[in-house]
């Protein structure tokens, strides 16, 4: 059986819809069969480019260009889809696989930190090997054809010690982050050594390397020194003309730096220095939330989300599920820059948090989906996850990871779409749906702008009654977009939902004559007036995933967001007919066809053109659709579906199976393939079902993991290491199911994992460890639950013990082993 991630439920459905609108009428109530009516028909504002000095090409004709609105390559409109993974905290060996994991997610630019500290934490004497070999990781960025943003500090944060700030320039008399010629000697130091690891990878050479970023949340937040005393209040790593302004994490500036323009200043000196290094590339970001300094015109400012803070002292419903024109008022504002002159870039999306000892707040599966689906329905053309990959902080002289806030001393799960040992959790594959969606409408979505209802301006986040929903149009199609999701709190089920949307070529109603819901934690994507490669879609309850051309024929793939029925309604056109197959309904009148399709299976039709080409429909349960991944067989896109995750490792043909705890398992192509794949490692066969797919069975070996257990007392556990991983098992997982404080993990008298109760499993990937020439025994160490914990309020009452009249309980209940199964299949 698959691993479980959660001992309990903290999510419930989520829906994606897509279509962009303006409204003039908004109903306060949870049941409704009056139609919102939406005013779609204002086209998107002209475009500018030339304040910017921003975009470049390189010698293989390839462009970038940047304008207010949207990121442009190769004169395409392109939505980047940023996934934060820092190299440094995973083991060398394994950045291939993270890279493939992070790719076949969706994700189309990889975000990396060059940590000073970790390269330099002695003065002088710089590393840039194994797990800090920047160069080799950006070399696999490019074999995997992977475009990347570096980092280049000299401030990171990043939970690191100082914020990644070196310990032995505190013993320096100068002051950090100014312009102190002392310290900007260091930096350009250190600016050096990275032009050099990365010489010949930027864009204009050929390589990844399209973005850096300058510095990170300048005067705006800063990390605590490391050096300090218990009980001592914090001292920040702050130039000290702006200490007064400096927050904790991620906020909102409530007072103005009267030392803003010597911060803008500060940039450009970064910027000039960087360029010095040979840091040389289309994109310069720099934080933009929070008052942060940039520099106008020529770096691009950069934003934030974050649902689940720790730097709070206590839960708090946030604003980021409510639509809003954030091209115009972004979160976090008021901002030292002009927001109608830039596109908005989401870079840091809180795709889940780190615990602190105080607070460690869980966050659910669906609440990412949701916040994206928020985001780009608002008018984002940029969205980045902060972390999309979690990690493993290495310890150095010190625990790099940032102990004067609390955190983990290792661990950097940051519960992650992908978890701190490579696993894969639900919200990867949620976030995947939207992730194909928008690498394959970018060109059409990201010009569209955003429409919102009159009430969006007064609607609270606690207002759980009233429908949220926004469009993305161009005045004539476009995408209606709607949320049900709010952190914290219970929305209420929305039912009777139909919407008449006003466009350039008339009135558009979905659905046409009946109406759907969209329960508590759903969200959905609707298209309108889509041209589907000459086929008018007027529209479809049903969210776009990809599409892809063979020859004469256009597959568009759809799927049912959780709760809604697929409707589709095509126009008529001369010539034209449609076939459905399987369990399709269709009606129709002389103007258009009607299609109807099930919530659960799968559902294809065609319309066939006067012309002789066809545009294929395939409409997907949302469960296929969790399952599906997007590859090329043959030279020609294909999807697959399949429980296990399925990385393509060479254009066309080869693919690496990882399926967790099931060594049978089920993969279906589409199209349909006259071809038998070849399986390495198992065996293949064909299953005859009707429909559109082409269906096979693989059977693995299974492993049975005898790993050796033994609890000492109360608080100790000892695991026995197996001597190496059996054949055909990419990795063992062990499952800690325990209710305590703490838990700490050593091999041979050295921390190597830690992890702080929060009411989930502890998952611990074990072949890191078994491929360490280290003591074949994990030793782990359980510190108790007390009543009087200050983070007590994060975990749900069903969670918490009956702390007995000690006022503690620790419990180590169950511990159980799961094999990651590895086959290859060639198509």
């Amino acid at each position: 059986m698959p691993i479980p991630t959660l001992r309990f439920s903290l999510a419930v459905p989520v829906v994606l819809l897509s279509c962009f609108i303006t409204v003039t009428s908004l109903l306060a109530q949870s049941s409704s069969d009056i139609p919102y009516t939406l005013d779609a028909s204002t086209p998107s504002p002209p475009v500018r480019s030339d304040h910017l000095k921003l975009g470049g090409t390189n010698d293989r004709g390839q462009s970038i260009a940047v304008n207010n609105f949207y990121i442009s390559q190769n004169g395409k409109p392109s939505i980047p889809i940023t996934g934060e993974f820092h190299f440094s905290r995973y083991p060398r060996a394994y950045w291939a696989e993270a890279i493939q994991k992070m790719k076949a997610g969706g994700i189309n630019m990889i975000a990396t930190y060059v940590f000073w500290s970790m390269h330099e934490e002695h003065k002088g004497e710089f590393t840039w090997q194994d797990t800090r070999d920047l160069r080799h990781f950006i070399e696999l960025c490019k074999q995997y054809d992977m475009p990347a943003i570096v980092r280049i500090g000299p401030f990171g944060h990043g939970e690191v010690r100082n914020g990644a700030l070196p310990d032995w320039l505190l013993g320096k008399p100068l002051t950090v982050r100014s312009n102190d010629p002392e310290y900007l000697r260091y930096v350009e130091r250190l600016y050096a050594q990275i032009g050099q690891q990365l010489r010949g990878l930027f864009f204009k050479d050929g390589g990844p390397i399209i973005a850096i970023q300058l510095e990170n949340e300048y005067q705006s937040s800063a990390a605590p020194w490391g050096l300090t005393y218990p009980g001592q209040p914090l001292d920040y790593t702050a130039a000290d003309r702006d200490r007064a302004v400096t927050q904790e994490g991620v906020g909102v500036a409530t007072v103005a730096n009267p030392y803003a323009e010597l911060g803008n200043d500060h940039m450009r000196i970064l910027k000039s220095l960087a360029q010095k290094a040979g840091l040389i590339v289309p994109i310069y970001t720099v934080t933009g939330w929070g008052n942060a300094a940039v520099i106008a015109n020529e770096t691009l400012p950069v934003t934030a989300g974050y649902a689940y803070p720790t730097w709070t002292t206590k839960k708090d419903i946030s604003p980021f599920y409510l639509y809003t024109d954030l091209h115009k008022k972004p979160d976090y504002a008021p901002v030292r820059y002009v927001p109608q002159d830039y596109p908005y870039f989401c870079a840091e999306l809180g795709s889940g948090i780190m615990s602190t000892y105080t607070r460690r707040p869980v966050v659910p599966d669906n609440s990412m989906d949701a916040l994206i689906n928020r985001c780009v329905g608002s008018g984002a053309n940029g969205i980045g996850y902060y972390m999309y990959h979690g990690g493993s902080t290495p310890k150095g002289e010190f625990f790099f990871n940032d102990e004067a806030y609390g955190y983990p001393k290792i661990s950097y799960d940051f519960q992650a779409p992908i978890g701190e040992y490579g696993q894969v959790r639900l919200a990867y594959h949620r976030l995947k749906l939207l992730h194909f969606f928008l690498n394959s409408f970018s060109a059409e979505l990201a010009p569209m702008t955003t429409r919102l209802p009159s009430n969006a301006e007064s609607l609270q986040p606690t207002n759980v009654r009233d429908l949220r929903y926004a469009v993305r149009t161009d005045g004539r199609s476009g995408f209606l977009f709607l949320n049900n999701f709010q952190d914290d709190t219970t929305m209420t089920d929305k039912s009777g939902l139909r919407f008449r949307l006003k466009t350039a070529e008339g009135e558009v109603s979905v659905p046409e004559n009946s109406t759907f819901a969209l329960k508590n934690e759903g969200n959905a994507i609707f298209p309108y007036n889509l041209d589907m490669a000459g086929v008018k879609l007027i529209y479809a309850t049903a969210q776009l995933l990809t599409r892809f051309k063979m020859g004469k024929k256009t597959h568009y793939v759809f799927f049912a967001p959780e709760g809604i029925a697929p409707e589709f309604s095509i126009a008529k056109s001369k010539g034209a007919s449609l076939q459905a197959i399987g369990s399709a309904k269709v009606e129709q009148n002389k103007n258009r066809w009607l299609v109807r399709c099930p919530q659960a299976g799968v559902s294809e039709f065609t319309i066939r053109q006067a012309d002789g080409t066809e545009v294929a429909v395939l409409v997907l349960d949302h469960q296929t659709a969790l399952n599906s991944w997007e590859t090329t067989i043959g030279g020609a896109q294909h999807l697959v579906f399949s429980s296990a995750l399925v990385l393509p490792q060479s254009e066309g043909q080869q693919h690496t199976l990882l399926s967790m705890g099931q060594s049978d398992f089920s993969l279906s192509v589409y199209p349909k393939s006259s071809a038998l794949p070849k399986l390495e490692g198992g065996s293949l066969e064909v299953q005859k079902v009707d429909g559109p797919l082409s269906v096979y069975q693989i059977r693995l070996p299974r492993q049975t993991m005898a790993i050796q257990t033994k609890k000492l007392g109360e608080s100790r556990l000892i695991l026995d290491l197996p001597e190496k991983l059996p054949d055909g098992v990419n990795d063992i997982f062990a499952q800690i199911d325990y209710t305590g404080d703490t838990g700490i993990g050593f091999i041979d008298g050295k921390l190597v994992t830690d992890e702080f109760y929060k009411g989930l499993l502890w998952l611990v990937g074990l072949k890191r460890f078994v491929a360490s020439d280290s003591a074949r025994q994990m030793n782990f160490y359980f510190r108790p639950l007390h009543k009087s914990a200050p983070f007590l309020v994060d975990i749900p009452a069903a969670l918490l013990p009956d702390f007995g009249k000690n006022g503690r309980h620790l419990s180590i209940d169950k511990v159980e082993f799961t094999p990651e199964y590895k086959a290859t299949v060639q198509f």
